[in-house]
């Protein structure tokens, strides 16, 4: 136990350090999946049948978010914007990055199962009287959602894993406060590191495996 740093575990605070850090980085996921699937929902409509010039700008930010890599998106929001004088918490700066990434992911998602339907289902609504928003919320919505849910979880698990870049502008995250334990005992512990990481690895595990069996169930299910 000592040898490979397991002990660190048990002295003082650590594990419940650990255990905050990680709480706090499935509470910027949470916030960040809800504003995204709100969000990517309205924007994948507009992509389809928004007015041209909405669905230009609106690809256009989908293929920025998508060749971003995430943690320039983050500098920019914490470090860029103190040029304009706004001071974002790093909590704050990723949930907006987080939210920003996951919408256009979440809304090119939704275009995508949009395009996908057959077009006599649009028609045949609105051959029965429907207007077009009835059209949307009663025919196509219910119909996307099935393919959507199993491919949003698997982006949940994806914003679990990616907090770990968090620790690069400062949020007391899982990764960080691993660090502080491993630094503050490294020479009472050399071979620390392996106990701690080993330990936060099964922690983003046990928060990311359950999400991914049951995506892959619902997909499975629910199979079009």
């Amino acid at each position: 136990m000592a040898k490979w740093g397991f002990d660190l575990l048990f002295q003082g605070q650590n594990l419940s350090r650990l255990l905050e850090g990680l709480t706090l980085a499935l509470y910027i996921s949470a916030i960040a999946v809800v504003l995204s699937l709100v969000l990517g929902i309205i924007l994948g409509i507009a992509q389809v049948k928004g007015h041209p010039l909405i669905r230009t700008i609106m690809r256009g930010y989908v293929h920025f978010i998508q060749i971003m890599p995430q943690l320039v998106l983050l500098f920019i929001a914490y470090f860029g914007l103190r040029a304009f004088a706004i001071n974002l918490s790093p909590e704050m700066a990723s949930i907006i990055v987080f939210t920003m990434w996951g919408t256009g992911e979440m809304s090119d998602l939704v275009r995508g199962a949009i395009v996908s339907m057959d077009h006599h289902q649009y028609e045949s609504g609105l051959a029965l009287g429907m207007s077009s928003r009835q059209v949307y919320i009663h025919v196509v919505i219910p119909q996307i959602a099935k393919r959507l849910i199993p491919l949003s979880m698997n982006l949940i698990t994806r914003m679990i894993k990616t907090t770990s870049l968090l620790l690069m502008i400062g949020v007391v995250d899982i990764i960080k406060v691993s660090q502080q334990i491993i630094e503050t005992n490294r020479l009472a512990s050399p071979n620390g590191a392996f106990g701690i990481y080993l330990v936060v690895f099964m922690l983003y595990f046990i928060s990311c495996y359950p999400i991914s069996i049951l995506a892959r169930y619902l997909e499975k299910k629910w199979r079009i």
